[in-house]
């Protein structure tokens, strides 16, 4: 860990910043400063830089965009690195849509909680300590936006909630963690492709643009596919398996596929997408054949916060194949 090095830490709230609420349960209300007050003696400079404390529930593209450019502002002004302390609940999706955006060499690392202050065993603190260590290490620069709790390092691109409550919730079912925190020093396995940010976006036509999942479920009629609504601009189906639906579906994919791009993904979790495997109709062959975009490795939740960038940047359809392509 750099000693000097100058860490700006955003907290959004979340678990993480929950204390209890007189009406019962907990609600997000300790600040960046109550946060850090928990850490002890850190060795490196550390600056809050306060939001409004939500639920990660509640939050939306525009809140994490202008925490990107506050982010980016902070970095031109001496920040070596970012932090991140947000609720879990859409973190996977947060840190993959800053990710997307991220277009500094400066480490920005996203955590949280699982259990909140009130609990015994909470994970915060070690959490944020273990963030702000890997911001903090030349070693984490140039490598996107990073995930770490429970002292595991995981690529923004690659992580998934998996479990609601339990604290090893956060895991990358694809590659595993690229590096852990050992002794307070962030030790990287791994080095991923860098990824060029996404550009060519404006906040107003992210806000503005629609992008629809779809999940295929068994005997599935396709009802809520019928009759393209041009109230969103792009759809991203959850196959089956390798990429797979039932041919009720098709007659409806057609006619999406005249007004808007379509991405295919896989529901399983983990795994691509196939290319040239099965041939039956509604199989991935068949698919691809008709128009659709392969999703590739990124699971359905990304892929939604990849697609409404790329829409809202007007990409066209060789420019969305190459960013799928791109991440597996």
């Amino acid at each position: 860990m750099a000693q000097d090095a100058r860490i700006a830490l955003f907290a959004l709230g979340g678990t993480i910043a929950m204390t209890a609420a007189e009406r019962g349960g907990v609600v997000p209300r300790l600040t960046g400063d109550d946060l850090v007050a928990d850490l002890g003696d850190v060795p490196v400079a550390v600056e809050v830089k306060d939001a409004v404390p939500v639920p990660s529930a509640a939050l939306t593209f525009s809140d994490v965009l202008d925490t990107v450019a506050a982010a980016s502002r902070a970095v031109a002004e001496g920040a070596t690195g970012i932090v991140l302390a947000q609720g879990t609940d859409t973190l996977e999706e947060t840190a993959f849509l800053i990710d997307s955006v991220w277009p500094h060499d400066a480490p920005f690392v996203v955590t949280g909680a699982m259990r909140n202050p009130t609990l015994r065993g909470a994970d915060g603190p070690a959490n944020l300590l273990a963030a702000v260590q890997v911001a903090a290490a030349p070693t984490a620069r140039g490598r996107g936006v990073l995930v770490v709790f429970l002292d595991e390092i995981h690529a923004a691109r690659h992580v998934r909630k998996t479990h609601s409550t339990n604290l090893a919730t956060f895991r990358s079912p694809d590659l595993g963690p690229v590096g852990h925190v050992i002794e307070g020093t962030p030790r990287f396995l791994a080095q991923l492709p860098a990824r060029a940010p996404i550009t060519g976006w404006t906040p107003e036509r992210v806000a503005g643009t629609r992008i629809a999942l779809y999940t295929v479920t068994l005997d599935d009629d396709g009802a809520l596919l019928e009759g393209p609504d041009h109230s969103h601009q792009g759809l991203v189906v959850a196959g089956y398996g390798a990429g797979h639906v039932p041919t009720k579906l098709l007659p409806a994919l057609d006619e999406i596929l005249q007004v808007m791009p379509v991405v295919l993904t896989s529901r399983s979790g983990s795994g691509p997408v196939l290319a040239a495997t099965y041939g039956a109709p509604g199989a991935e062959r068949d698919l691809l054949a008709r128009g659709l975009i392969s999703g590739r490795f990124v699971h359905p939740l990304k892929a939604r916060v990849l697609l409404r960038l790329l829409v809202a940047a007007e990409a066209g359809r060789d420019e969305i194949t190459d960013a799928f392509g791109g991440l597996g």
